[in-house]
């Protein structure tokens, strides 16, 4: 089996934030390489449980060998959408520890060719994070409508041309699909003005794309929400996002249930329910200089962290 490489990013801040204990259930999302499931797993012995999340078989089988010798982890399968559903079927009603949430794609998922995240490597237009989901960027670029384009770009991408290639697009389109990562990419170089820039011209573009493939905002925004019907009192939520969209939810999701009142000024009695989140740091946690050293891509990671108090 090829090297599954993946930097664990925060792992001692993200980890530090579930106040991990023997005897309590813990969740990660995002199992991923294992960094952040075998440091909770070290720190909630002899007795805690660990449960991870994760729809990428090769993230499965290299984090399934590093933890191979952990008896109080059980690693799921499935998207952590499903998460109620899981945990019901597993006969488990509470989170009584913490849930942890790394919402970035793996170095091994950009950086293997075939899975189509990279805009450097010539590869199919994938981007799955399931490969047995039918749905791919392939599915994107060539089927949606310019509107379409227009909208994911501009929300997704923040791309201020998404006009433009998504014009570009489907007058190519009409004369040959597009297939691959690079013809993606260049078509959206030749399009666009020449900008001075330390990022790919194609950046947001395939940013965007993978966004949607995957549904990762609505996914994200959902499953916060759904946790919270499943949390303890004074368990923990741990969230490391990689751009500002996904840190803007996750602040917002945060704001709204830590919130004594959301009536509107005119009303004179609020009937609001009790809060049930309370944030722990303000301002999100972010990777320090010595781990921005080492894994340059950490610099865009925020650690967001909360404590369920319904």
């Amino acid at each position: 089996m090829e090297e599954f490489k993946h930097y664990t990013v925060m792992k001692n801040e993200a980890v530090d934030a579930l106040q991990c204990q023997s005897g309590k259930i813990y969740v990660d999302c995002t199992l991923g390489g294992g960094g952040h499931s075998e440091l909770i797993l070290q720190r909630i012995q002899p007795d805690g449980k660990l449960i991870a999340f994760d729809i990428d078989q090769d993230a499965i089988d290299a984090a399934t060998e590093r933890l191979k010798d952990y008896k109080n982890l059980i690693i799921v399968k499935d998207s952590y959408t499903n998460i109620k559903k899981v945990l019901k079927e597993l006969g488990i009603e509470k989170i009584t520890g913490g849930i942890l949430f790394d919402l970035g794609a793996s170095y091994h998922q950009f950086n293997k060719c075939e899975r189509g995240f990279s805009f450097s490597k010539e590869a199919p237009l994938d981007m799955r994070f399931n490969q047995d989901a039918k749905f791919s960027a392939y599915d994107v670029v060539n089927t949606y409508s310019e509107d379409d384009l227009v909208r994911i770009f501009s929300e997704y991408g923040e791309e201020r041309f998404s006009k433009r290639i998504a014009k570009k697009i489907v007058e190519t389109r009409k004369l040959k699909k597009l297939e691959t990562t690079t013809e993606l990419a260049n078509l959206i170089i030749n399009c666009t003005p020449h900008v001075k820039s330390s990022i790919h011209p194609a950046t947001r573009v395939f940013q965007a794309i993978r966004i949607e493939v995957n549904k990762e905002l609505t996914n994200v925004k959902n499953t916060l929400n759904d946790v919270l019907d499943l949390l303890e009192f004074g368990a923990i939520i741990s969230v490391i996002s990689f751009h500002s969209l996904e840190d803007r939810l996750v602040k917002q999701t945060f704001k709204y249930h830590s919130q004594r009142c959301h009536c509107d000024k005119s009303q004179m009695i609020c009937h609001c329910p009790p809060p049930v989140l309370e944030i722990v740091n303000k301002k999100p946690i972010i990777a320090s200089d010595e781990e921005t050293k080492i894994n340059p891509p950490s610099r865009s990671a925020k650690l967001r962290i909360a404590k369920y108090i319904g």
